[in-house]
């Protein structure tokens, strides 16, 4: 089978998103490009269901950047309530104060510019870019890497992380309009979302299956270094989330709470340590937790 051209891909893939794309919160000429960013943030491995009653309350309390950095770093850790891996909530509250301080409070428009803000690396500064203010720019999340590998490169899974190998069939993929390789970033990630997926890939679905390289290949199987999975029960991530469940639901965690809430003793003062260190509790006395103010 013959590599499918790009302006093949281009056509079959922005047709299908054109009829299939979700209507949310941070798409579409309505989102600001704060909603983009914070849904940037609150999306890493974290599914869509889940993100957006979230990103609806946290921009209903904190509609710009300025709303944010003026709030403690602890309100955003109880905001970001159970969408999991807190310390984004952290990341989020640092990016708003640099905001404020280095561009007026609104979010910067430069790829560079992004990618200096505190938890902003190059996947998310060029999704902002890409999708806040319709820039060409790689976009490489997970679900585009999968659709790039399969339909492209042949392959059912790409590397653990981005090649450079990767990154140059992106890049020779990537519409030369700017607003175009914006739309092509989020349809070929949409496709990858909701057809393209990991474990069940719906080929019959798919607008771009007859030329897939993986599907002419006869759907060989990954054969790539192990991949990670997602291990939670009995876990110090499972642990560290019950103990935050606490403190976002009283002004103060004692250490018999704790002790209720997970019986292991050196995994539980591991986590409690871990976060202290990491800056999502504050220890007011001994045995007395609390979020950050």
């Amino acid at each position: 089978m013959d590599t499918p051209s790009p302006a093949a891909l281009h056509e079959a893939v922005l047709d299908w998103y054109d009829d299939h794309a979700r209507e949310l919160p941070w798409r579409g000429p309505q989102a600001t490009p704060w909603s983009v960013m914070v849904s940037e943030f609150m999306l890493q491995q974290t599914p869509v269901a889940r993100v957006l009653p979230v990103h609806e309350a946290w921009l209903d309390r904190w509609p710009e950047p300025a709303d944010l950095a003026g709030d403690s770093t602890g309100e955003a850790v109880r905001m970001w309530g159970r969408l999991g891996y807190p310390r984004r909530a952290l990341r989020l509250h640092a990016a708003a104060v640099a905001i404020v301080e280095r561009h007026d409070g609104a979010v910067p428009t430069t790829y560079d510019d992004l990618l200096a803000l505190p938890g902003v690396g190059d996947y998310t500064a060029s999704a902002i870019a890409s999708f806040a203010f319709g820039q060409r720019h790689v976009v490489l999340d997970t679900n585009v890497r999968r659709v790039l590998a399969r339909a492209v490169s042949g392959v059912e899974f790409p590397a653990p992380a981005v090649t450079r190998a990767e990154r140059d069939v992106a890049t020779d993929v990537l519409p030369d309009d700017p607003a175009t390789a914006a739309t092509w970033a989020v349809a070929t990630m949409e496709l990858g979302a909701l057809v393209c997926t990991a474990r069940g890939p719906d080929c019959g679905a798919c607008p771009i299956a007859e030329s897939c390289a993986w599907r002419g290949a006869g759907f060989p199987a990954y054969d790539g270094p192990p991949r990670r999975g997602q291990a939670w029960a009995g876990t110090d991530r499972q642990c560290r989330g019950r103990i935050l469940a606490l403190a976002r639901e009283h002004d103060v965690v004692t250490q018999a709470q704790v002790e209720a809430a997970w019986p292991g003793t050196e995994q539980r003062e591991r986590c409690l340590g871990g976060l202290v260190d990491d800056g999502l509790l504050t220890q007011i006395t001994p045995g007395r937790w609390a979020l950050p103010g």
